[in-house]
């Protein structure tokens, strides 16, 4: 597409609410740390959270939507079944998704997916590692080919992803775990990132390198303008006959 992509970041914002050490990270919710960068490069962003009317994801807002960003962690299974089929039309029908961290256990990324999406995890402040693997990928512009997180929650191998169209980060931890960090596929008309960084007890969306990894992502899921195909049934474009 030839403008940037118009974005709705959606978020739980239930841990920020609830806990007084996220919300002294992200005073203003999840969202807005993410959103905030964003808007800063010039996107038009709006935000959606899960106690919102249909979790602020009405038929009109995702119409509007060129790229979904989601964070979720706790509170997976109060997302209606009716806003994940809307949502999973959407993507069908070419709206960009981008899943941050615990999203791979959300409702959206499993019917996406088609697999589980479990992993291992252990949440203890360690060091984190993210190589890029793909230096040609457009998700790793402009990154250095590593990435340093003093502290982030580990996630390690099996993730019970299918295979990934498209690897560009694999993390290595402190405790000797490694991760595939940085994953797309596509589904129909839409572009899927999955980008592992993001537990919110660590200020890890305050880091320029993770800020830049996003807005990439964004822009790499943003609709590309084709031509939407027609199906079904069809008239001949040629004469038919002998």
């Amino acid at each position: 597409m030839t403008r940037e992509p118009r974005v709705t970041v959606w978020n739980e914002y239930r841990h920020e609410q609830a806990n007084p050490v996220v919300a002294g990270i992200y005073p203003e919710g999840i969202h807005e740390a993410l959103a905030a960068p964003l808007r800063a490069a010039g996107l038009d962003v709006a935000t959606a959270t899960l106690d919102e009317p249909e979790h602020g994801l009405t038929a009109a807002r995702l119409a509007e939507t060129d790229v979904l960003v989601w964070w979720g962690h706790k509170a997976h299974g109060e997302v209606a079944d009716e806003v994940v089929a809307r949502v999973h039309d959407r993507v069908l029908g070419g709206m960009g998704l981008v899943a941050l961290h615990s999203a791979h256990f959300s409702k959206i990324f499993k019917a996406l997916m088609g697999t589980g999406c479990d992993l291992k995890w252990r949440e203890a402040g360690e060091r984190e590692r993210l190589w890029v693997v793909d230096p040609a990928h457009p998700i790793t512009a402009g990154l250095p080919e590593m990435i340093t997180l003093d502290q982030e929650e580990m996630y390690g191998e099996h993730f019970d992803i299918p295979p990934p169209d498209e690897l560009f980060l694999v993390s290595w931890f402190q405790g000797g775990e490694v991760f595939r960090s940085g994953c797309t596929w596509r589904r129909g008309q839409g572009r899927i990132a999955y980008l592992r960084p993001g537990h919110e007890t660590y200020p890890t969306y305050h880091h320029g390198e993770i800020q830049t990894l996003i807005l990439n992502a964004v822009r790499w899921a943003a609709p590309v303008g084709a031509a939407k195909p027609t199906r079904g049934n069809q008239a001949p474009l040629e004469p038919l006959g002998n």
